[in-house]
């Protein structure tokens, strides 16, 4: 079978591997039937994280068929449409007991893609498959489960529940990209007052105002002016931090008031400064994560139920075998407008 497989930094491949097979009793074999492109694979490419090696198969977002399954796995049946999440979960230790499938220390948490083989390929192994796929409804669509994979989860548990959005708080999003995006939506739900987002791409801030940004802002602009006049001075009681880049990082710092916090949601692969000089005296939180997914069963009922509109957040498809093309496209979004990219089973 054909996979995308991580050649080194900077370096990709769709080339053929090994068909998956059985490792563990509590595995199934997936055949992949839509896949998306995350900006952590980017960032894989990028050389920001040393454990994944080369000949990786990346990916950790994929809705597909149970074509095979482990003696272990008791609610997965052979035939049945599931979501892939992107984080497994062992479901026994410490973390799992907890709900912190993303702290997982029995063999599980952020594995897809990462330190095993992921699921951007023509059939793939879901370690853990009871507690790591989600029967799909047939009333939602691979494009529209596919995002509940990662993105949703992720902007809500990292970005709006750690924040601790509130009904009228201001809220600030630095980076409008896919992760940014369902913060917009996701925070939308707590009812702020004010939902501003800042970002250096025009095509990504109108997007931002089709999800439901109240105000953009150029990232050449001034976007402490603009806080600051929207809230008598005061500054956001909620900065997202969407990146993962020492500079959007220090922004939020700089974006939130005094009691505020600062949730980081992107992956980061250098150094960013804290400046205490500035904010031990302002009672700011600032919360770093990894999602969980344990929000996944209530995001998948708030989308059948009509309550997520996700439809503008693929905006370009292809079929599998033209991923190097879908991640040229994804990898540029300046020139092409790309948020999500949709890659299905011709």
């Amino acid at each position: 079978m054909k996979a995308l497989v991580y050649d080194g930094p900077g370096r990709r491949s769709w080339t053929e591997v090994p068909h998956p097979t059985i490792l563990d009793p509590r595995d199934a074999i997936i055949r992949v039937d839509a896949v998306t492109i995350c900006g952590t694979d980017l960032h894989i490419l990028g050389g920001d994280v040393p454990e994944v090696r080369p000949g990786r198969v990346l990916g950790h977002e994929a809705v597909g068929t149970v074509v095979e399954v482990g003696d272990g796995v008791t609610d997965r049946s052979v035939g049945d449409r599931v979501l892939v999440s992107c984080i497994s979960a062992c479901g026994t230790c410490r973390y799992c007991r907890e709900g912190s499938y993303g702290q997982c220390l029995g063999g599980g948490g952020w594995i897809l893609g990462h330190t095993v083989d992921g699921v951007q390929a023509e059939y793939a192994r879901v370690p853990f498959a009871d507690l790591s796929t989600y029967r799909l409804p047939a009333s939602v669509s691979d494009e529209a489960a596919v995002l509940l994979a990662d993105i949703l989860p992720t902007s809500y548990e990292v970005g709006v529940r750690n924040g601790q959005v509130a009904p009228g708080d201001t809220v600030v999003i630095v980076g409008a990209g896919p992760i940014g995006l369902a913060a917009i939506l996701t925070a939308k739900l707590f009812s702020p007052a004010h939902i501003v987002v800042v970002d250096k791409a025009p095509s990504r801030l109108e997007a931002a105002k089709q999800f439901g940004a109240d105000v953009t802002v150029a990232a050449e602009q001034d976007p402490l002016a603009v806080v600051r006049e929207l809230t008598g001075g005061l500054g956001a009681d909620v900065a997202i931090e969407a990146v993962g880049t020492p500079g959007t990082f220090e922004l939020c710092a700089t974006l939130v008031r005094p009691g505020g916090r600062v949730a980081n949601v992107g992956v980061h692969g250098r150094p960013a400064t804290l400046h205490l000089e500035d904010l031990w005296i302002r009672n700011v939180t600032i919360t770093t994560g990894l999602v969980d997914t344990n929000t996944t069963p209530r995001l998948l009922d708030m989308l059948v139920a009509g309550q997520l509109d996700t439809g503008h957040l693929v905006t370009h498809r292809f079929p599998l075998a033209e991923i190097m093309r879908a991640y040229d496209v994804f990898a540029s979004p300046a020139e092409t407008g790309a948020l999500k990219v949709l890659l299905s089973r011709s």
